[in-house]
């Protein structure tokens, strides 16, 4: 088995401690593993290895986009997580909020804009937040409030497109689907903004597992969760993410966006809400395995 970690996005990091934890898990579940940190010379690397599976443990841009899925289609090496179609449709945030909304799932108001328009001027009435249309992990993310005068300037690293979205108030909360199943509800709970430092340093936020939200709310995260997994064509694995203003009751629940290949670390969400249902980290991996197909 191969598993493919590393890669050459802004998450590189990340990737390269879910492939180390994954690989890991998965000696100790008895397979033999080969570690391969996905470069230009991908397609000819496993064509060397030769692996029966590759479990992805990638993240962010060419990784759980649709492109390293289409290599392993066209090789025709079974796979974990979502396929070429469903990888590439969540990792763009406004398609995937426009296949949600015509779900009938709550999401906000956004648009794509020039990187110079949103320098320049507001683009929506503050609070709002501009990000990428196509990283995750909050990267590069911008939070301009009520009271901004001015618009966001843009670090030049941005990209020339970039997504500007209706602030969504309130807790963070987040379901991972397994197969075809919502497990449970986490509330996040951090001192600040929900960054990139708050998902991955250790104590950089607290998980409250089951999270302490009234049943109606647990339920429609639950509901919500496998209802994006289906409509984007998930399979194996994928987390959604939500805010709850908790003064509007089922109005305030705002669906954020599905997330095709979730951290694998220590301070992981979808790790962390599989044990609780009883999944040990080794399980999961294992399962995530046995899952795997092309096709997807």
């Amino acid at each position: 088995m191969a598993v493919l970690l590393g890669g050459q996005s802004a998450e590189r990091d990340v990737s390269l401690s879910s492939g180390a934890e994954c690989a890991a898990a998965l000696r100790d579940a008895g397979y033999d593993v080969v570690e391969v940190d996905a470069g230009p010379e991908l397609a000819q690397d496993l064509q060397r290895i030769q692996p029966d599976v590759v479990f992805n443990a990638l993240h962010g841009r060419w990784g759980e986009d649709g492109c390293v899925q289409g290599i392993l289609e066209w090789l025709q090496i079974p796979y974990t997580h979502s396929g070429v179609l469903a990888s590439a449709l969540a990792m763009d945030k406004q398609r995937s909020k426009d296949v949600f909304q015509s779900a009938g799932l709550p999401v906000v108001q956004s648009g794509l804009f020039a990187k110079q328009e949103v320098s320049a001027r507001h683009m929506m009435p503050p609070p709002y937040v501009v990000k990428p249309n196509n990283e995750g992990s909050s990267v590069g993310i911008y939070i301009v409030h009520e009271d901004a005068n001015t618009p966001p300037q843009l670090d030049e690293t941005m990209p020339d497109l970039v997504m500007v979205e209706q602030f969504a108030p309130g807790r963070e909360l987040t379901t991972t689907v397994v197969g075809d199943r919502a497990l449970t509800v986490t509330d996040i709970l951090t001192d600040g903004w929900y960054d990139y430092d708050a998902k991955y340093k250790p104590g950089g936020s607290r998980h409250v597992v089951p999270a302490d939200v009234p049943q109606e709310i647990f339920d429609l995260c639950l509901d919500y969760a496998l209802k994006a997994h289906r409509v984007l064509g998930c399979r194996g694995v994928s987390r959604t993410d939500f805010r709850w203003d908790e003064s509007k009751g089922a109005e305030g629940l705002i669906l954020l966006e599905t997330n095709t290949q979730p951290g694998m670390t220590p301070t992981s969400l979808a790790p962390e809400q599989a044990q609780h249902m009883g999944y040990s980290f080794a399980a999961l991996c294992a399962w995530m395995v046995e899952d795997a197909s092309c096709a997807r």
